[in-house]
């Protein structure tokens, strides 16, 4: 191999999934261990994998998605090394040990089609969004991979009684056993949320994380029916 190309060869897998540089997942694909990763997602592959753009399994969960249209999603199967990205976006690996974790559905990736995941009602957000605010629960043994728009932060609410304020623009995820709660900032209306353009934010509390991206662009704003 050329040798300035030599340091971007794939590194031997050692997880399921694993990250290829900031940018780009890597998964160890087996038979019947199968994927479900967004439509468009592949960037390569090594062996033998096959797709099935929206199966029947993801039309029954996914009836409610947050777009009405169904979810964006494929099962991918097979052996091999699959390679996914979204749009030079970062992407965060994370292997739930039986936790849980809510996600912004213009965040996620692809997950282990094994998990047990749905679409749910964010509480507490009704007043601020119409009908309120619809998120994807996965939970399980297994692994997820989210993006964010730029190196994420990860914040520990630690379950004290500080609360932690977050504009729904810059949302990635959050583990699901937190409190959330809308909090209207009218005297901060032009200065707080700037892509949403909206006067709340979203506020967290209890044992748990956050996850917040650096980008608030509207085209990545939290899927709101009302």
């Amino acid at each position: 191999m050329n040798q300035p190309l030599a340091g971007f060869a794939p590194a031997p897998v050692t997880a399921r999934m694993e990250n290829h540089g900031s940018h780009m997942l890597k998964v160890a694909m087996q038979t019947g261990n199968d994927l479900l990763a967004r439509v468009g997602s592949m960037v390569a592959y090594e062996g033998f994998v096959q797709y099935e753009p929206n199966p029947p399994a993801v039309r029954q969960i996914a009836r409610d998605w947050m777009t009405g249209e169904g979810a964006p999603l494929m099962k991918c199967s097979g052996d091999g090394l699959l390679y996914l990205a979204d749009y030079g976006a970062d992407v965060v690996v994370i292997n739930l040990n039986g936790d849980g974790i809510s996600v912004n559905a213009t965040n996620l990736l692809a997950f282990d089609a094994s998990l047990t995941w749905g679409v749910e009602r964010v509480k507490g957000l009704a007043k601020f969004a119409g009908q309120g605010l619809w998120n994807t629960k996965i939970s399980g043994q297994g692994w997820v991979a989210l993006t964010s728009r730029g190196t994420p932060i990860v914040v520990d609410c630690g379950g004290g009684e500080d609360e932690t304020y977050v504009d729904p623009d810059a949302l990635v995820a959050w583990s699901p056993n937190l409190k959330v709660k809308g909090k209207r900032s009218f005297k901060a209306q032009s200065l707080i949320g700037r892509g949403s353009g909206e006067a709340y934010q979203m506020a967290f509390s209890g044992q748990g994380i956050v996850v917040v991206q650096p980008s608030e662009d509207s085209t990545d704003r939290l899927r709101f029916r009302g």
